[in-house]
């Protein structure tokens, strides 16, 4: 099916609206366009860009390989087309650099043992390098232009007077991305810097402006609940769990449904679980046993490898239930046999067991993750999408381990590895979510009094200064704005006012700075730095914010401390407003 149809009536302005889904493996960009001939005049139509540069032999196909080719630092191809330069050494590729951009709070050895793991050790995926002279964020606007070109393209050749709207509305059209519910302000800033060297925004404010940014989670939730008749098992009060098993991400989030009528209306419950666990760990997996099963074989060459594991991805891990004896490889032609090493007229045959090895860590993980979402809680449903999601293996052992304790696992009819891409559109005109769990604890850096009674206090004495008032502070006490767990309606706001002396009254405060900073652990740290004053390892700095405060000089106040010292005295405040998926944060304050 390549369009969303939907009878509600659009009354807005016409706008485009593209979600660009760029995952690990394979990149999506669906769309939306309003008020235009091609649509119906009583509702809103999604499509699939199905028609890509060098890729003619998958015409239908939405979905393109997340690759780009290089030769000496140049780009040369993106997509299918780069894979025609693979096994010519004058070219290097960049793939899976999703995984660069992962935060460290989703590495693998920050996450939970594998489910029934007697150990603590954790599987490890090494992340391709990037090519020479070739940073993150060049490869990434790299083939974010090739998307939004490829779009572009589209759009005007199968849109009646396409280039004409193109033209009127380009400038002010709508682009959302989905991103894992573990990432934040961090990758949005580096995608929105990544757009504007692609050409898809003219600057940062009005990246800020056009760009929008949905967790993966969130928004395959969107595209499930319009592909299934929701009314007849949602009711009031139910609970149930999203699964989105994507190419190195699983995200998992839980969801209650406040209202029916006359809209529906849902609310996470916790905040939810990311892990990397996705489709390429059980790629790697496979080329690793691939490699030591050809060793010595005169099919062990790295190239021959390459291609065995591809075949292997597109048909034999798709069709891995668990059950099949017997798993062939086809990977090239009746002349190519090595019976010795299992290959037989250019097939080579795997066994259950060797099949069902490469799955074990990736699959451990996702059970152990959707455990530990699930636990305690009277979960009715599981609904499971993503490509990975898509696998009969993953969704046989999630059966397995879940639908004994009163869960069923349920997937769409329709394919659900379009699940992110599309249901971000859906989405961006429905919002049903109407509440959402911090998925970590914010704050800032704010100076106490120093109390020769408190130990921690005292440890840190080294760390204390004396102040415009004459008293002994600490600054780097660790005030928290928002808390990790906590409930954010729709559009909530909250304010957290600080201040600060001055010895005398400044002629000047031009360029005044303030951090914001995130917790990633759980419960709330006294401090930002250890008694010896280094950083503490969970806590990094989320954004910065900067103003002119000169005009708020003459609301400075004068007083006297109890040593009779005069100084000048000033207070302000930081504003966090978190309107659907995005964290917007300001500085304010009153003139005169």
């Amino acid at each position: 099916m390549a369009a969303q149809m939907d009878t509600q009536k659009y009354q807005g302005k016409e706008n485009i609206i593209v979600s660009i889904d760029l995952g690990t493996t394979h990149s999506q960009c669906p769309y939306l366009a309003f008020k235009l001939v091609l649509l119906t005049a009583n509702g809103w139509h999604v499509r699939m860009v199905t028609r890509w540069r060098g890729q003619p032999e998958a015409a239908g196909d939405s979905k393109i390989p997340t690759i780009v080719a290089y030769k000496e630092g140049r780009v040369v191809a993106c997509g299918a087309e780069a894979r025609d330069y693979m096994g010519d050494e004058r070219y290097e590729f960049s793939r899976w650099f999703k995984l660069h951009l992962h935060p460290d709070s989703m590495k693998i050895s920050d996450q939970p043992p594998e489910y029934g793991s007697s150990n603590n050790s954790s599987p490890t995926i090494e992340i391709p390098d990037l090519p020479t002279n070739v940073t993150l964020i060049r490869v990434y606007s790299d083939f974010m232009r090739y998307l939004f070109g490829g779009f572009r393209t589209f759009f005007e050749e199968t849109t009646p007077n396409g280039a004409a709207i193109w033209k009127r509305l380009s400038s002010r059209m709508i682009i959302v991305m989905t991103i894992p519910s573990g990432w934040d302000t961090r990758q949005q800033g580096f995608l929105q810097r990544a757009a504007q060297d692609a050409g898809m925004v003219e600057s940062l404010d009005d990246a800020a402006l056009r760009m929008e940014f949905v967790t993966e989670g969130e928004a395959s939730v969107h595209y499930v609940l319009s592909k299934i008749n929701h009314r007849i098992w949602l009711k009031k009060g139910v609970m149930f769990a999203v699964t989105d098993a994507g190419g190195s991400t699983v995200d998992s989030t839980l969801y209650v449904c406040k209202e029916i009528e006359p809209k529906l209306v849902l609310e996470e419950v916790s905040a939810s679980e990311c892990i990397q666990a996705g489709g390429v760990f059980v790629d790697r997996a496979a080329h690793a046993l691939i490699t030591a099963k050809l060793a010595n074989s005169k099919y062990e060459d790295p190239d021959c490898i390459d291609d065995i594991v591809h075949k292997y991805e597109q048909r034999t891990k798709r069709l891995f239930d668990g059950t099949q004896d017997s798993n062939v490889i086809e990977f090239g032609t009746r002349r190519d046999n090595d019976r010795e090493f299992g290959i037989v007229q250019g097939k080579l045959t795997l066994t259950q067991l060797e099949v069902s090895m490469t799955f074990d860590a990736a699959v451990a993980r996702s059970v152990e993750s959707c455990f530990k979402l699930l636990k305690g809680r009277k979960v009715k449903h599981l609904l499971l999408v993503g490509g990975f999601g898509e696998s009969p293996y993953l969704r046989s052992r999630l059966k397995e381990e879940f639908e004994s304790k009163g869960t069923e696992v349920v997937t769409v009819e329709e394919p659900s590895k379009k699940a992110a891409s599309e249901g971000a559109i859906i989405w961006y005109i429905k919002q049903m979510v109407a509440a959402r769990i911090a998925r970590l604890t914010i704050g800032m850096c704010l100076y106490t009094p120093f109390d020769p009674k408190n130990r921690e206090h005292l440890e840190r004495r080294h760390q204390a200064y004396i102040s415009a008032s004459g008293e002994t502070n600490i600054n780097s006490k660790f005030s928290v704005i928002l808390k990790k767990g906590q409930h954010i309606p729709q559009d909530y706001s909250v304010k957290h006012y600080f201040s600060q002396e001055f010895v005398e009254k400044p002629q000047t405060l031009g360029d005044y700075t303030v951090n914001l900073l995130a917790w990633e652990g759980d419960g709330v740290p006294e401090w930002i730095t250890d008694v010896k004053g280094n950083v503490l390892p969970q806590i990094r700095r989320l954004c910065t914010l900067k103003a002119d405060f000169t005009p708020t000089i003459s609301s400075l106040t004068r007083y006297t401390s109890k040593q009779g010292v005069q100084y000048w005295w000033g207070r302000w405040l930081v504003r966090c407003i978190y309107g659907g998926t995005k964290l917007q944060a300001r500085l304010e304050w009153k003139d005169g």
